[in-house]
């Protein structure tokens, strides 16, 4: 059984508010900031990996051995609010959202902080001004306060492809070219019918 990949939903939501608002109090927003980035990493394993995927979901590890080797693996390795987050979710057979849960802490982290974490593609890599212009324009239009990752995509001609959450914003060169052509394709099919129908009238 794979990890569960969807939309976090209402269950995910009450994991993620429960442990930024338990790590806010004990240690503050770089708590906050280390225990994101962490679970990030284990998900980002799990997603690279699909015997540790198959672990971490699977019905059939009964949980006590999955939490002897959860200990194992994490702790001491991680922040302990962070290894107990996992062992919670392994208690409470949630292991297999971990995706879900991961994707509501940074909505939950957003929604507090006011900050909007959007991941930017592009053909080459972006320089720091540009990184810094790019930043600054997205947080005037948005009106929140952006952080920027920037990806190079070796995929793309060119353009800029911007990744809010769940959403994609694709501005690149290639995809407006594959708008073009499916245009070109659609009015020239319009075309030849209209010029088909005339001479059968």
């Amino acid at each position: 059984m794979p990890l569960i990949d969807s939309a976090p939903d209402n269950v995910a939501r009450i994991y993620a508010k429960s442990l930024v608002d338990l790590v806010e109090a004990t240690g503050g927003v770089a708590a906050i900031e280390t225990a994101q980035t962490e679970l990030q990493a284990v998900l980002d394993v799990a997603r690279q990996s699909p015997a540790f995927s198959e672990f971490l979901s699977s019905r059939v590890v009964p949980t006590q051995r999955r939490a002897a080797s959860l200990e194992k693996m994490f702790k001491g390795r991680l922040a302990d609010t962070t290894y107990k987050f996992l062992q919670v979710l392994n208690a409470k057979g949630r292991l297999s959202h971990l995706g879900p849960i991961v994707a509501a802490i940074d909505g939950a982290v957003q929604e507090k902080f006011g900050r909007l974490e959007i991941d930017v593609f592009t053909a080459h890599p972006l320089s720091p001004d540009a990184q810094q212009s790019m930043r600054q324009r997205l947080s005037d239009a948005l009106k929140r306060e952006v952080v920027l990752h920037a990806t190079t995509d070796d995929s793309m001609i060119g353009g800029v492809k911007l990744q809010v959450g769940d959403q994609l914003v694709d501005g690149s060169i290639a995809t407006r070219l594959r708008q073009m052509r499916d245009q070109i394709e659609r009015d020239g099919a319009a075309r030849i019918r209209g010029a088909l129908g005339s001479m059968l009238e």
